[in-house]
């Protein structure tokens, strides 16, 4: 199967401060909204520091660099953590244990695995139909995640999360076989709690996850599959009268 959640749609930084309430940061620069964040990227999540009950905004590298790594290149796709594996890996254990955080998102996009025949040879091709995913009312919603902070071997300042995934249910499964796990709001506070440590406890919140009816879903055009697309119409309704056809995907 492809990777789960390898893009998604994160929203401007006023936005965030608007929805979360955390008052306006002194950034000259705000980061805006963008329609196609990869792996790797720098993006927004929201923790709570160890001074204070009150929610920050900060940014990371998307894909976790845990604490101890001390390789000068940061570790291949640890941008998703499987729920299943997060407590007793050593990529993940400590920050599922210490170090949660949230991720916002307006949402997020998964490739199906699809056949298609070639008009011209009538030959059936392996094909991939991307999917945009969002909740049913339109609004931020947060994805589960883990955080860690280093030093890198230069002595740089690092921040890096990755977003949790489990086996995905309902409508969702008929995408893709994983999903990120989207959490309430109602457990938002709990998720980010440091005085939870126990990973049964981590876990059994992580599993309060949004059900599969709380989202839509709609096929899109390829824009998505490029890094270098930005722009509100990767999350257009695809047109399957006249739309791409999804045996000519990078």
């Amino acid at each position: 199967m492809l990777a789960v959640c390898g893009r998604f749609v994160s929203p401007e930084e006023r936005a965030l401060e608007r929805v979360f309430d955390l008052g306006r940061r002194d950034n000259p620069s705000p980061f805006p909204r963008r329609f196609n964040v990869c792996p790797t990227d720098t993006i927004p999540f929201l923790r709570l520091p160890s001074t204070s009950t009150r929610l920050e905004l900060a940014v990371g590298r998307w894909g976790l660099v845990p604490h101890w790594w001390k390789e000068a290149k940061a570790p291949k796709a640890s941008f998703n953590a499987r729920l299943e594996e997060a407590a007793d890996k050593p990529m993940w254990r400590d920050a599922f244990a210490r170090a949660r955080c949230l991720i916002p998102a307006e949402g997020w996009y998964e490739w199906q695995s699809v056949e298609r025949v070639d008009p011209a040879t009538g030959e059936i091709q392996k094909a991939r139909q991307p999917y945009f995913i969002r909740a049913r009312d339109a609004e931020v919603f947060c994805f589960a995640g883990v955080m860690a902070y280093r030093k890198n071997p230069a002595g740089e300042a690092q921040r890096s999360c990755a977003i949790l995934t489990a086996q995905a249910e309902g409508a969702l499964a008929g995408i893709h076989d994983r999903a990120p796990v989207v959490l309430p709001r109602e457990a938002y506070g709990a998720w980010l709690d440091r005085k939870i440590t126990d990973p049964a406890k981590a876990k059994a919140l992580a599993e309060r996850r949004v059900a599969p009816s709380g989202f839509v879903q709609w096929k899109v055009r390829l824009l998505v599959n490029s890094a270098k697309s930005d722009g509100p119409e990767l999350i257009e309704r695809l047109n399957e009268d006249g739309g791409d056809d999804p045996t000519s995907a990078g």
